[in-house]
């Protein structure tokens, strides 16, 4: 994956925004849209079986929950229409700075991780792609957890 593509995905403090729950053209979006139409109306099923299993009491919760992953519609930290809220100084100072990742700009590290609310892990993944490279860092990312 080229440069232009990896910007695409990750938001400038490394996190991947692709592989966020909110992400529009995101996995969990996707793979929720199609557990739903695969349940289809088990709610009726899940009433039967909550009688046996209190577990299933709670359907409806976890049918919500789905819905919402379903009606993703966040673009990125990189786009206007960025639907993320969570408030973070790194979507809007790295246009100020014209850099794509925090870690190229000439003040990094700087007291910004303070108003990241990933604080430590931002920093982290800073110098680990100034480290590696962003292609390196954008394959490692792959590899883990996006939560």
């Amino acid at each position: 994956m080229d440069r232009e593509q990896i910007l695409q995905r990750l938001a400038p403090c490394g996190l991947d925004c692709s592989r966020c729950a909110g992400c529009k053209d995101g996995e969990i979006r996707a793979l929720s849209a199609q557990l739903l139409d695969k349940l289809g109306n088990y709610g009726y099923v899940a009433g039967i079986i909550g009688k046996f299993n209190p577990l299933f009491e709670s359907y409806d919760s976890f049918e919500g929950i789905l819905k919402h992953f379903s009606a993703a519609s966040c673009g990125g930290c990189r786009f206007d229409a960025a639907g993320c809220p969570v408030p973070c100084a790194a979507k809007d100072c790295h246009k100020k700075m014209g850099v794509d990742f925090c870690f190229e700009c000439a003040s990094f590290p700087c007291d910004q991780k303070e108003s990241v609310p990933i604080g430590e892990r931002w920093l982290k993944m800073n110098q680990r792609m100034k480290e590696i490279g962003i292609e390196a860092y954008y394959e490692e990312q792959l590899q883990k957890p996006r939560y």
